[in-house]
């Protein structure tokens, strides 16, 4: 199993969590968004992935799975415990509803491909990029994210679920873009507690073998 990877995606930053968490080893095959005009636009790359994103997740088969979400699903799939996606319906659905409120709604305004589109076409500055940054992690996602959870330790009770998997990503990003971030009482305790656990520690940025 390959996972085609970037230290600084978020999406990927998903999936290594639920590796970890699920205990499945996947060699990491690290694809720079930046270097050489970004090697996710490679033709060998967009074989595997013709949307020019990571992750992709090739399995053992040759099969490659692509977009994170859809990853984790398959993880939970194959591996349920520990489960990621709760058993009770209404709860999977507000589990489900967090998480595609940071990787459908949120993520997709601040992704590098659209603060690069604001700053090349549209010609913004960089303190423009960055106040859109902003504005959108926290207004437009992370303070409904505080609404909806109810907390204690994790986003949904005693366990990390996926709500958790994407939440923690999303925080990491807040935190190197300066967003403020310190009113956001449950999603800071969350935060801490899934970062306790050394699968949600190991999967962070830092610990990448591409980090730079």
């Amino acid at each position: 199993m390959k996972l085609y990877t970037y230290f600084r995606s978020s999406a990927a930053y998903r999936v290594r969590i639920a590796l970890n968490l699920k205990g499945i080893d996947a060699e990491q095959v690290p694809i720079h968004l930046t270097k050489d005009g970004g090697r996710q636009r490679m033709p060998a790359y967009l074989t595997k992935n013709p949307q020019a994103l990571v992750p992709a997740l090739e399995l053992d088969d040759g099969t490659v799975l692509t977009q994170s979400l859809a990853i984790i699903e398959y993880l939970d799939q194959i591996k349920p415990e520990p489960r990621l996606v709760p058993a009770d319906p209404v709860l999977a659905a507000r589990v489900r509803a967090v998480a595609l409120a940071i990787a459908c709604d949120t993520h997709p305004l601040n992704n590098l491909r659209v603060l690069n589109y604001l700053k090349g076409p549209f010609g913004r500055s960089q303190p423009d990029v960055d106040a859109w940054y902003r504005h959108w992690v926290l207004e437009g996602g992370l303070q409904a994210v505080e609404r909806l959870i109810p907390g204690a330790p994790f986003c949904f009770g005693a366990a990390p679920t996926l709500a958790d998997v994407v939440l923690v990503p999303q925080v990491a990003n807040a935190r190197r873009f300066d967003v403020p971030i310190d009113h956001l009482a449950k999603i800071l305790a969350a935060d801490a507690a899934c970062m306790a656990i050394e699968a949600f520690a190991r999967a962070h940025p830092s610990r990448q073998p591409d980090a730079e």
